[in-house]
């Protein structure tokens, strides 16, 4: 959300155990932010795991960027 008063896009990325917790806080701020989401838990994920799990979430972050400019 500062990115955003602050006329720079972002991304949030968040593990789908928070999607619930994420649209609620939304509603009350009134803001739509810009969000890719990652399979939970990431904890106890290998390196590997966590690197499939960037690379799988990149092109949808970088799309969610140039859709906000």
């Amino acid at each position: 959300m500062t990115f955003d008063t602050l006329g720079l896009p972002g991304v949030s990325v968040v593990t789908t155990e928070f999607k619930d917790a994420v649209v609620a806080q939304s509603r009350a701020l009134g803001f739509d932010p810009a969000i890719v989401y990652v399979p939970h838990p990431v904890q106890n994920r290998t390196a590997a795991e966590l690197a499939a799990l960037a690379d799988a979430a990149i092109a949808p972050a970088l799309a969610q960027l140039i859709k906000s400019n």
